[in-house]
C-alpha cells in the first residue's frame, strides 16, 4: 500500500455490546473495498479480525484487531474490539488510537447496556463518534424505534446520515439522508442507485432539516447562513457537518445490514467525506517524560518522531507484535529511539500493516497512521517511543478495574515459577490482568474482568507457555479485633540446668477506633523491665498480629501498653521477653470480647430496568445494602454494599439474572463486624483447615 498523507487516513474503532455484528460489519467493510474475495463468517471461524483458537472456538471477540482498506484515495485503518465486559480492557486499548468511534447498536434490541459502556468511554475522552444501527434484515429490527431510543438514551445530537429502508423480511436497502437518495446492494458488493421510496421520503427530509440545522449550529458563520437562506448550501453543509462530528457536537447515525452488505460502501463514502483526519485536534498532549509537565506535539509529519504502543501481541513464528499509532513524524526502517517508559533504546525493524494476522511489511509510515512492529526488547502496551532529541511521553489508556479474583496454583508442583513468568508476560499483553502473591491470605491472585476472562488467561497460559493451573475460591481476608480492654500477665520461665530463660511483662489490650490499626506503648516506670528487653516485648506482639486467634486472620485495631513486669539478672533475654510479649497478648485477646471483621465493598451494577427486581432481591440475599439507584440512558445504575465473601464470582450470577446485558464494577469501601452466625461458621471452618494442616 502506498504512503497516505495524514489528511487521507481515517482511524475507527468498531465498539458496542456483544453480538451486534460489529465483525460483520469489518468483514463487510473489507469486502466492498476488495481487501478480501470472501465474506468471512462469525459461526464458522472464518473472519478476518476474529482468527485467533479462543476466538474462533467461543465465536466471539476475545482481542483487539487491526485491518486497513483504501476507499477513494483514502487509507482507512479499523479497529475492531471486543463487546464482552469481560474483555472490557481491550475497548479502552483500542479506542487510544481512535480518531472516531462507531457504536454498533443491535436493529431487533436497541441500545444495550455495551452500547452505554461504549458511550461513556468515547464521552470521557470528547473523542468524536457515532452508530451505526445494525442487523435491520433481521426480524422485529426497527429503525425509527432504536433512533428515537439512541437520541433518549444519549444525545438528541444523534442524527441519521442514512437510514434502512425497509426491515426483516421487508428490507431493501439504505437510504442517504444527505443526498435523499436510495440504494439497493447485492451479494458481491455492487450498490445500485433506486428511486427515492415515496413512502419514506418525508421521514427522510425530516431527517434531512435536522442536520441541516445540527451543521449550522456548529458555526456561528454557518448559522447567520442558515437564518438568511432558511438552508445550506452542499458546501457549507458538509463543512458545519464536519466540524460538529470532530468537535463531538454531532454524532452520526447510519443504517446497516452486514450480512447483506447493506450500508459498508455509503459508510466508506461517509468517513472519507466527514470523518476527521488524525489531525483534526492540531496537537497531541503529552509529557515531558518522569514530569508533569505538558508538552504539546503537533500532528505532523514534520515534527520529530513520536509513537504510542496501544496494544502487544504474542504471535507464534513471529515473537511479540506491538501495534501503534504515529502521533508525529514518520517511522521508517533502522530508526533509532528512545523507550521514555522504561530508559530504553530500540532499533525499528520490520514495519507491518495488519489484517488480522496477515501481515504486509511498510518501509515508512507517517503521522496519524497505525502499524506493527516486531520484536522490540524492552517495550509493551502503554510506552511511548519517541525521538531521543525531542522526548514526550503520551498517557497510557485507562486500564479498568478487576470484577473478580481466582486464587491461582500450578497443577504440578514446581511449576511456580512458569505460571509466575507466564503471567507476567500475558499482562504485557492485556495489562488488565492483575497478579498478586497475598501474604495475608498466603494465596496467589489472578483477578480480570470476568470469569471468562481468566479462563481465556488460563488458556493462554497452557498453550502459550505450557503450564496448566488450577483456580480455585480465594480466601477471604477476614480481620480480628476486640471490644474490651484488659490487663494481663505474660510470664516465660524455664530452667534446664545451667542458665534459663525468664521473661515477665503485664500488658493492657484495649480497642481503637476502625481503621486505627496498631499501637504499641511503653508505661514502664521504675526500671522493672529493662528498656532494652521492651522491643522484644513488642517484637512478640507484632508477630502475633498476623495470625489471630479466633480464625488465624490479622489482628487489627487494637492498643496495646507495656506498664509493669520483673525480670532475672541472669536468666533474661530478648527471647524471653518476646515469648511473654506473645503469650500476653494472645491470653488477652480471648479475654478482651473478640471478634471478626469483613471486608464490604462498594458495587455500581448496570442494568436494563427489567431486571432491577431480581438484582436487588439477589443484593438482599448477599447481606447487602442497597444505597441508591440512578438513571443511566436506558438502564439503571444500583449502588450498594457487599461483603466480599459473597461477591465470588459475581459477575457470572449478574449475567445470568440479566441474560448477560448487566456489568458492575467494584472497590473495597471498608470493614464491619460479620454477624454472630456467619462469623461462627468462617471460625469453625478455619479451625478444621487448621487441623487438616
Amino acid at each position: 500500500m502506498k504512503d497516505f498523507p495524514t489528511d487521507k487516513i481515517r482511524n475507527i474503532a468498531l465498539l458496542g455490546h456483544g453480538g451486534t455484528g460489529k465483525t460483520s460489519f469489518n468483514e463487510a467493510m473489507l469486502f466492498v473495498a476488495k481487501v478480501t474475495s470472501r465474506i468471512g463468517s462469525v459461526d464458522d471461524g472464518t473472519t478476518v479480525s476474529d482468527y485467533t483458537e479462543d476466538e474462533i472456538s467461543r465465536k466471539i471477540s476475545i482481542g483487539l484487531a487491526l485491518s486497513h482498506l483504501e476507499w477513494k484515495g483514502h487509507k482507512i485503518n479499523i479497529i475492531d474490539t471486543p463487546g464482552y465486559a469481560d474483555f472490557c480492557g481491550e475497548m479502552m486499548a483500542g479506542l487510544s488510537p481512535a480518531d472516531f468511534a462507531l457504536n454498533v447498536v443491535n436493529g431487533v434490541s436497541g441500545p444495550e447496556v455495551g452500547t452505554d459502556a461504549g458511550w461513556r468511554s468515547v464521552s470521557k475522552g470528547a473523542l468524536p463518534n457515532g452508530f451505526l444501527i445494525n442487523r435491520m434484515d433481521k426480524e422485529n429490527a426497527d429503525f425509527s424505534r432504536t433512533v428515537e431510543q439512541i437520541q433518549s438514551n444519549y444525545s438528541d445530537r444523534a442524527i441519521p446520515v442514512s437510514m434502512a429502508w425497509g426491515s426483516g423480511p421487508t428490507f431493501k436497502g439504505i437510504i442517504d439522508i444527505i443526498g435523499l437518495k436510495a440504494f439497493t446492494f447485492d451479494k458481491a458488493g455492487n450498490v445500485t442507485e433506486q428511486d427515492m421510496p415515496g413512502d419514506l421520503k418525508p421521514l427522510a427530509e425530516s431527517y434531512r432539516e435536522k442536520l441541516v440545522e445540527a451543521a449550522a449550529e456548529s458555526d456561528d458563520a454557518l448559522l447567520e447562513k442558515f437564518f438568511e437562506a432558511g438552508n445550506l448550501s452542499p458546501e457549507d453543509l458538509k463543512s458545519g457537518l464536519t466540524k460538529g462530528i470532530a468537535s463531538a457536537k454531532i454524532f452520526p447515525i447510519f443504517g446497516a445490514a452486514s450480512t447483506e452488505l447493506a450500508g459498508a460502501a455509503l459508510f466508506l463514502d461517509f468517513a472519507v467525506s466527514f470523518l476527521p483526519a488524525p489531525d483534526y485536534l492540531g496537537e497531541k498532549i503529552g509529557f515531558k517524560p518522569g514530569t508533569d509537565e505538558i508538552i504539546r506535539r503537533k500532528i505532523s509529519t514534520d515534527e520529530a518522531a513520536s509513537l504510542y504502543i496501544f496494544k502487544t501481541i504474542s504471535e507464534a513464528h513471529v515473537g511479540e507484535l506491538s501495534f501503534f499509532k504515529v502521533f508525529s513524524g514518520k517511522i521508517s526502517n533502522g530508526l533509532d529511539l528512545e523507550n521514555v517508559n522504561s530508559r530504553s533504546s530500540e532499533r525499528i525493524g520490520q514495519i507491518f500493516l495488519m489484517n488480522g494476522k496477515d501481515r504486509k511489511e511498510s518501509g515508512e509510515i507517517g503521522a496519524g497512521d497505525i502499524g506493527a512492529l516486531v520484536k522490540l526488547k524492552t517495550t509493551h502496551t502503554g510506552h511511548t517511543l519517541c525521538d531521543k532529541k525531542s522526548q514526550i511521553q503520551y498517557e497510557p489508556a485507562p486500564i479498568p478495574a478487576p470484577v473478580i479474583g481466582m486464587a491461582i496454583r500450578a497443577k504440578t508442583k514446581g511449576d511456580e515459577d512458569k505460571v509466575g513468568s507466564g503471567l507476567t508476560r500475558l499482562r504485557e499483553e492485556d495489562p488488565s490482568i492483575m497478579l498478586k502473591v497475598d501474604s495475608e491470605i498466603k494465596q496467589t491472585i489472578l483477578s480480570g474482568q470476568g470469569e471468562l476472562h481468566l479462563e481465556v488467561i488460563t488458556a493462554k497460559l497452557k498453550r502459550k507457555f505450557g503450564v496448566e493451573v488450577e483456580l480455585d475460591k480465594p480466601r477471604i481476608p477476614y480481620r480480628e479485633t476486640i471490644r474490651k480492654k484488659v490487663e494481663i500477665q505474660g510470664k516465660y520461665k524455664k530452667q534446664t540446668g545451667g542458665r534459663g530463660q525468664f521473661g515477665d511483662c503485664w500488658l493492657r489490650l484495649e480497642p481503637m477506633p476502625r481503621g486505627g490499626g496498631f499501637e504499641f506503648v511503653n508505661e514502664v516506670v521504675g526500671g522493672v523491665i529493662p528498656t532494652k528487653f521492651i522491643p522484644s516485648v513488642e517484637k512478640g506482639v507484632v508477630e502475633t498480629l498476623d495470625s489471630g486467634a479466633l480464625s488465624g486472620s490479622r489482628v487489627v485495631d487494637v492498643k496495646v501498653a507495656v506498664y509493669f513486669g520483673s525480670y532475672h539478672t541472669v536468666d533474661s533475654s530478648d527471647m524471653a521477653f518476646k515469648v511473654a510479649g506473645s503469650m500476653a497478648f494472645k491470653d488477652g485477646f480471648l479475654k478482651a470480647d473478640p471478634y471478626l471483621l469483613e471486608p464490604i465493598y462498594n458495587v455500581e451494577i448496570l442494568v436494563p430496568e427489567e431486571y432491577m427486581g431480581d438484582v436487588m432481591g439477589d443484593i438482599s440475599s448477599k447481606r447487602g445494602k442497597i444505597l441508591g439507584m440512578d438513571p443511566d440512558g436506558s438502564n439503571q445504575k444500583i449502588r450498594a454494599q457487599i461483603p466480599l465473601a459473597e461477591l465470588y464470582k459475581y459477575s457470572t450470577t449478574l449475567r445470568s439474572l440479566t441474560q448477560g446485558r448487566g456489568i458492575h464494577t467494584r472497590e473495597l469501601s471498608h470493614y464491619e463486624e460479620v454477624p454472630r452466625e456467619f462469623a461462627a461458621k468462617v471460625i469453625e471452618e478455619a479451625r478444621k483447615a487448621k487441623e487438616e494442616e
